[in-house]
């Protein structure tokens, strides 16, 4: 059986919002500021072919979501207003960029990559 925190059951990214929210088959919501989403964005162009993430700094004009698609079964690929379309976000990278203290805690004995 496939990790329930792995699968999003729904996904509220309402137009004009600063934050994406991700409800998991655990019944953990992430709140995803859209800042992270896009400083994070896991494609070539913005992170290199190193295969280390870093935080890139956006402007505020480069953190209006315009579209959420799935792909596969795996991940969301994010398309934002000012035309970038590249980054596809796996749910097992999307799951690793939420921060909220339960995620943090190593209490929880989470196995999921930090970022």
């Amino acid at each position: 059986m496939k990790d329930p925190r792995l699968k999003p059951r729904a996904v509220r990214s309402p137009r004009g919002a600063r934050v994406t929210e991700i409800e998991w088959g655990d019944g953990h919501k992430s709140i995803y500021p859209h800042a992270i989403l896009r400083g994070y964005c896991p494609c070539a162009g913005c992170q290199g072919h190193s295969g280390e993430i870093r935080f890139i700094e956006t402007t505020n004009d480069q953190q209006e979501l315009d579209e959420i698609s799935p792909v596969g079964g795996y991940a969301f690929a994010l398309k934002w207003f000012d035309g970038h379309a590249s980054g596809i976000y796996s749910f097992r990278f999307l799951r690793a960029l939420c921060h909220c203290d339960e995620c943090r805690s190593t209490e929880h004995g989470n196995p999921l990559p930090r970022l």
